[in-house]
């Protein structure tokens, strides 16, 4: 199977989980961040303003099974545009979403819950 198919779907379930969990878990401040993750998401952020950073834990199946720590940052950039940077944590990028025309389950979650 194809690495990055496998990462993605990951990644999906990643997110669908967490959001009908709680939508605060996983939640970190920037500080509890690795220099090596903030890096690599300030290089990928485009000058944008970082809303919210989450860690998760999720399974590597093409490694053995090994269990590791991804960090997802949503960023909101140049007109209202809005991305996740998930980079894992040694600081390797591992995907960047265009969520701007999507509603996430997550943000839905968040607006209910401002409500």
């Amino acid at each position: 199977m194809n690495i990055k198919v496998l990462a993605f779907l990951l990644i999906t379930l990643a997110f669908s989980t967490s959001s009908y969990a709680n939508s605060l878990r996983g939640k970190v401040e920037w500080s509890e961040v690795p220099p090596i993750v903030q890096q690599t998401i300030i290089e990928h952020a485009l000058g944008g303003i970082i809303k919210r950073i989450k860690k998760e834990e999720i399974i590597l199946l093409e490694k053995g099974n090994n269990k590791t720590d991804i960090y997802l940052a949503k960023v909101k950039i140049a007109k209202g545009k809005k991305i996740w940077i998930i980079v894992d944590k040694n600081g390797e990028l591992i995907n960047i979403e265009d969520v701007t025309t999507d509603e996430v389950l997550e943000d839905i979650e968040s607006e209910k819950n401002k409500k």
